[in-house]
């Protein structure tokens, strides 16, 4: 979707640093049913998995990873529901480059699917398995699959502490074998943007196929590892709603989304205003609360609470760096500690309450008067009774 660039004010200085950019569009594979679902604790039952997807192919992602079938029978039967609700996203299959996973895809009917193998020496040590017993894996899982009519991506698991020679040796197998796309995968999220870049470079230089780029948060790097990924040549980024996911989550898919369109000028194919809904029913879904101040789905991104800040209020462009609409949010003014002599107008304006300027000073008073002794902020129906009672 293209986005309405003057909704976005971000200066000049963006675009003066990184022109030129690639231009996009660069495909989203969202992992929220698998890769997020693993944030302990987290269930989510088919019904909870066909509503999500449907929820994401409506906001224009391009890939659904539906599940691992292998790890239950709720989930292939997720997988079934949703690959057969006719969304317009691919839907794919995951699974480990063992034949029992490859097999269950294939009873299924996955026509795509992700297929993993570890390949750092740190993973193959603790599973006890050899290089080259894990190069003969990948060949038979990736051949047996596309042998099946199955696209295959390859995912070499704790890529980005593989030794680089078995890296290239463990990518190269899999093309040969039949995958047509490859993922590069920061498993323990230890890659800054730098070596994202350069890990995908080398790929690309290397693969003939197209490259993705899957990342997790553990250093807070992802979202900026990510676009890193895209400026070496990822064609595609892997992630999840809300940043969801084992330890500190993957990348989120939203906001990478944002990042790239408002700051790099990289296009995706998702509607951004159906960005919070999203993130709001994975949120219920999955039963965690979402910090306030999270970019472009926190509560707070649009709500001014500080006099200083609503006595701009009118002119969005002087405090917000994108415009609500274009996030499918809505700005609002609230009262308390932190509030100004514009908060009492702007408040008074949005209820409906005829308020001198005169009666400014006492109301904002006893606002944050209120507002201090009770810590939190002072409700509508608290204002009301103030200017009433006054």
């Amino acid at each position: 979707m293209t986005m309405d660039r003057d909704q976005v004010w971000t200066g000049e200085l963006n675009r003066l640093a990184l022109e030129p950019q690639p231009a996009g569009p660069i495909g989203l594979y969202d992992t929220t049913l698998r890769d997020g679902e693993q944030t302990v604790g987290v269930v989510l039952g088919p019904a909870d998995k066909l509503e999500i997807a449907r929820a994401l192919d409506d906001a224009g992602v391009d890939r659904i990873e539906a599940g691992f079938p292998r790890v239950s029978e709720e989930d292939a039967e997720a997988i079934r529901l949703i690959a057969g609700a006719g969304l317009r996203a691919e839907v794919w299959g995951f699974s480990r480059a063992v034949p029992a996973d490859v097999e269950a895809l294939v009873d299924l009917g996955v026509g795509a699917a992700v297929i993993e193998s570890p390949i750092s020496d740190l993973k193959l040590e603790a599973l006890g398995v050899s290089r080259e017993k894990m190069l003969e894996r990948i060949a038979s899982a990736v051949s047996f699959a596309t042998r099946n009519g199955i696209t295959v991506a390859f995912f070499g698991v704790d890529s980005t502490r593989a030794e680089l020679a078995f890296y290239r040796r463990a990518y190269e197998t899999a093309v040969e074998a039949g995958a047509t796309e490859v993922v590069a995968v920061d498993t323990i999220g230890v890659a800054t943007p730098e070596a994202a870049a350069y890990l995908v470079g080398r790929t690309v230089e290397w693969l003939d196929v197209p490259v993705h780029w899957h990342g997790h948060n553990d250093f807070g790097l992802a979202t900026a590892a990510a676009v890193a990924a895209v400026q070496a040549g990822a064609t595609w980024v892997h992630g999840t709603v809300n940043g969801m996911g084992e330890r500190a989550g993957n990348a989120n898919l939203l906001e990478v989304a944002l990042a790239l369109e408002a700051l790099y000028g990289i296009g995706t194919r998702l509607d951004l205003t159906k960005a919070r809904a999203l993130a709001e029913l994975v949120r219920e879904r999955s039963g965690y609360r979402l910090e306030p101040w999270k970019p472009l789905t926190g509560e707070n991104l649009f709500t001014r609470e500080s006099g200083a800040v609503a006595s701009q209020f009118h002119d969005p462009p002087s405090i917000e760096p994108y415009a609500s609409d274009l996030v499918g949010a809505e700005r609002s003014i609230v009262l308390g500690k932190k509030s100004g002599l514009d908060s009492i107008r702007l408040k008074a304006e949005e209820l409906g309450l005829e308020v001198p300027p005169e009666r400014y000073p006492e109301l904002l008073a006893e606002v944050k008067r209120q507002g201090a002794e009770a810590g939190r902020l002072v409700s509508d129906l608290e204002f009301r009774a103030i200017v009433e009672a006054s």
